[in-house]
């Protein structure tokens, strides 16, 4: 068995412990309505903040322009800023939504993007990212949600708890763990193995204090076994600082 063999393998019985751990979780698309502008647009704001925030920020902007896209597109900046102000930097987001929807409309006529549903999964992946503030979890983002593709979107809590399994490298970047992490994944793990890595990274695998006494991946899990004392009697290690990582673990993750 090769080293991808082992890592699949690996991903395998990590997804059976958090199936049971946390449920099964599955795509469902009456959950994602958004048109696609929307789902890129709320994507945006959901850069750097919380989901409360952001969900907040997305339903006061369309609040404050009812009328659609081309209300937001030719609206003063300074009213689209406030409109998002509860999402958080709202200075520079306001304006980098502005950019895309005048663009999208600049190249399609219309501020709409519904028409790449039919597009290929590389092919819409290299559309988004054209866009300025567009990164890979972004794309990811709009492609697994709200259009349902196999396409895994590497947050701050997958890049942190795929680097503490030893699922990628140390020196790992978010950037290139989506590569990595995809290459290793079946279409249909896609989306609960994104949707268990951040449950987990939220409820117990925490950034500066995982709770390791209480992890189900205990005896998959490079940073606990690294620990000493901790694996082989049952016990949980004290020799390392709960909250000191390897590299950048502890903190960062991407941003866009």
């Amino acid at each position: 068995m090769n080293s991808a063999e082992r890592l699949r393998a690996k991903i395998r019985r990590i997804e059976e412990t958090l199936d049971g751990f946390y449920g099964t979780r599955v795509w469902d698309a009456a959950h994602y309505t958004d048109d696609v502008l929307g789902a890129l647009v709320a994507t945006i704001l959901s850069q750097n903040t919380s989901d409360i925030n952001s969900g907040r920020a997305y339903a006061s902007l369309r609040a404050a322009f009812p009328d659609g896209w081309d209300s937001v597109r030719a609206a003063p900046v300074s009213q689209v800023a406030e409109a998002i102000r509860p999402g958080g930097l709202a200075q520079v987001k306001a304006p980098r939504i502005q950019a895309i929807l005048q663009d999208v409309y600049e190249r399609h006529g219309r501020t709409d993007l519904d028409h790449i549903r039919a597009w290929g999964d590389e092919e819409i992946r290299g559309f988004l990212r054209s866009f300025p503030g567009v990164g890979p979890k972004t794309a990811a983002c709009v492609l697994m949600f709200n259009l349902g593709r196999p396409v895994l979107p590497v947050d701050t809590h997958v890049h942190r708890v795929a680097g503490r399994l030893g699922l990628i490298g140390p020196k790992t970047t978010a950037e290139g763990a989506h590569d990595q992490l995809q290459a290793l994944l079946d279409s249909e793990q896609v989306y609960s193995f994104h949707v268990h890595l951040i449950e987990h990274g939220r409820r117990l695998c925490h950034a500066r204090r995982p709770e390791c006494p209480r992890c189900p991946l205990r005896r998959e899990c490079d940073y606990f076994q690294s620990r000493p004392l901790a694996p082989n009697a049952g016990g949980v290690g004290e020799g390392r600082s709960a909250g000191r990582l390897p590299q950048d673990w502890a903190q960062g993750g991407p941003r866009n």
